[in-house]
């Protein structure tokens, strides 16, 4: 079959970032219809949509792609037919689709989907019929595919999956856990090449009178620049080890989706993404494409800014000498952002004695939350990386992280849903329970998270910042220690948990400046203790969206500029040259001309609302007092504003 449109033909001399082609989005299913936006153009460009419930049992995977169109979809868990249902998914859209109540959209509900935009380099969709002689099709990918999954559409037999690491002459099916099976029908045992893949006489992929869908995924980890700086996707093998360190696999960048198989033996096929729930050392949320079966939760696979790494010993992930594929695709974005309002949502609420529910304007990253009127446990920090779904860290507390899945949940894309919450949290005399919580998003040039293990001696950790970090926060995570700061200076440190000044002390960054790739840790246990776990979080300055810089006191007033238009919306200042608080202002609380409310991230104290320390101004913001905090004559400052 000739294919008709040459992929991302909109936007041919376009080099495609991974969230022009990929979406993971979760959302809450209202029993009737709603529109899925997520940024992916399928009505221009074409795709697939995938769909899965995720906490019932007997509930598909449903695949709907703009070959067949829509209400049309196949199940990769079964061998039935394809099915048209009218009030299934209704459309595609130029930003995501549309879906009616009958599938995957069961009122109050929890669901996945998963949407891949044909492109060039990533992915492509094919309908064919069959001819029941060798023969082979044309697609659009541009490079090698990694793997194929092919499903007969009228008649009931399970989606063949060819994969580039295991023999042209084997297969693999979908819906079953069967290790790899030899049969040279299937692929006329020859490999797939950049513009064609082959084909048996096996009614399977091939029949003659028969109708088939082919999704082909490509293996293109280093991308079209060839040093893995705009790679997609990655289709390969590893080998497993037994143990609870697991092989560590290398992909150049770090990914957000991983579907794993083992290859020859029994085992599922293991579907985890980083919305839902991929983390390091924690907690994973999977879901499986061999079954109709609920989400499950464990400890298997941790992401690294480079790649991944197992961490169990079972089997259906890393049995010793066990050979296992994976499809692998990149974390997003890749493009810089342009405005602030692109990577940080302020919200201000007021929670329940139960519950509370807090919905953002962006697909958050990391969230921080702290309790306004009330003394307690404030700045409390969740991110994907360490489990979105519960596992928090106090900016006021050098106690390690808390563990209680029940203190947050993901409840979809963009809300965090608390129920309980922390007991100290409500413990106000007046009995307000306002809080402000803070959404941000990794992006590059202006924000990276980064988790890692110590070792004990100097060394680097990779990062996926794209520029050298001006500011770092490090916190140990399982043991209590203290918030460690980097402003840029590469022998001094700030602890983020303390008022203190400066201190000179070259075991923190080991006498060396962060790079665009790496920073350094010297031997301090508050960034590197051997076999304790930490997280890092990294800043830098981007027009219009971030400035991380310095100033020295006046005494009176003066302006800050950070080369911003709309002034800043989020400020954090710490004195170094004495000892002082982590001032926080933010527009939603209020950045005005009048009194600004300000809270202290290294304290429990309440918020103070009575100041009037800070001033808006277009490029930035402006100090209007001698408060010895943020401008005292001759003071030496560091700040962090975000636009």
């Amino acid at each position: 079959m000739l294919k008709t449109k040459l992929l991302g033909a909109t936007a041919a001399a376009e080099l495609l970032a991974i969230e022009d082609v990929f979406s993971t989005y979760l959302y809450t299913g209202n029993g009737s219809t709603q529109t899925i936006t997520n940024g992916i153009d399928l009505s221009g460009e074409g795709g697939l949509v995938w769909l899965k419930p995720r906490g019932s049992t007997g509930t598909q995977n449903f695949l709907f792609d703009t070959e067949r169109g829509a209400t049309k979809y196949v199940t990769s868990d079964g061998a039935g037919v394809e099915q048209t249902v009218a009030n299934s998914l209704t459309s595609f859209n130029s930003n995501g689709f549309s879906i009616g109540s009958a599938v995957a959209n069961g009122n109050g509900l929890l669901n996945a989907s998963w949407t891949f935009r044909q492109a060039r380099r990533f992915f492509d969709v094919v309908t064919y019929s069959g001819t029941g002689v060798n023969r082979t099709v044309l697609h659009d990918l541009g490079v090698v595919p990694g793997c194929i999954i092919i499903k007969r559409l009228n008649n009931t037999d399970s989606a063949q999956v060819y994969h580039r690491s295991i023999a042209n002459t084997e297969y693999l099916v979908l819906s079953t856990t069967a290790a790899k099976t030899t049969g040279t029908t299937r692929w006329n045992s020859t490999t797939a090449t950049a513009t064609e893949f082959s084909l048996g006489t096996s009614l399977t992929v091939n029949g003659s009178g028969s109708n088939y869908v082919a999704y082909l995924f490509a293996h293109d980890p280093l991308g079209p620049s060839g040093d893995g700086s705009d790679g997609l996707i990655a289709c390969d093998t590893y080998t497993g080890n037994g143990l609870a360190a697991g092989p560590v696999v290398s992909l150049g960048w770090e990914p957000q989706w991983l579907l794993i198989k083992r290859s020859n033996g029994l085992g599922n096929w293991n579907l985890i993404d980083n919305m839902r729930g991929f983390v390091v050392g924690g907690t994973d949320s999977v879901l499986n494409p061999n079954l109709s079966a609920a989400e499950t939760t464990g400890t298997f696979v941790s992401p690294t800014a480079t790649g991944f790494q197992l961490n169990t010993t079972d089997a259906d992930y890393n049995a010793n000498g066990s050979t296992y594929i994976y499809i692998a695709i990149r974390r997003g974005p890749m493009r810089e952002p342009t405005s602030g309002t692109q990577v940080l949502s302020i919200k201000n609420y007021a929670a329940t004695t139960t519950s509370a529910e807090v919905t953002h304007d962006v697909n958050f990253d990391v969230e921080i939350n702290a309790n306004r009127p009330a003394s307690g446990v404030k700045f409390l920090f969740v991110d994907k990386l360490r489990n979105i779904n519960g596992i928090a860290l106090a900016a006021t507390q050098t106690a390690s992280e808390y563990t209680a899945p029940s203190y947050w949940s993901r409840k979809s894309q963009y809300t965090m849903y608390a129920p309980s919450l922390f007991d100290d949290w409500w413990a106000s005399s007046s009995g307000t329970r306002n809080h402000i919580s803070y959404g941000l998003v990794r992006a590059p040039g202006f924000f990276d998270v980064v988790a890692y293990t110590g070792t004990g001696v100097n060394r680097t950790v990779s990062h996926n910042l794209g520029v050298a970090p001006e500011l770092m926060i490090v916190r140990c995570r399982s043991t209590g220690n203290d918030w460690a700061v980097y402003y840029g200076d590469n022998t001094d440190y700030l602890l983020l948990n303390s008022t203190a000044g400066t201190a000179d002390d070259i075991t923190y960054w080991n006498d060396t400046s962060p790079t665009a790739t790496t920073f350094t840790l010297g031997t301090n246990a508050d960034v590197n203790t051997s076999a304790a776990t930490y997280i890092a979080y990294l800043f830098a300055t981007l027009p219009e969206v971030s400035k991380v810089g310095s100033y020295t006191g006046n005494g009176t007033s003066q302006t800050i500029n950070c080369g911003f238009t709309g002034g800043a919306r989020f400020v954090l200042i710490k004195r170094t040259d004495a000892a002082d608080a982590w001032y926080v202002w933010d527009t939603v609380r209020g950045i005005v001309s009048g009194n600004d409310p300000y809270m202290q991230m290294n304290s429990i104290a309440a918020e103070v609302g009575t100041t009037d320390h800070i001033d808006p101004d277009n490029s930035g913001f402006a100090l209007s007092t001698s408060f010895a905090g943020t401008n005292q004559s001759g003071g030496s400052y560091i700040f962090l504003a975000i636009a």
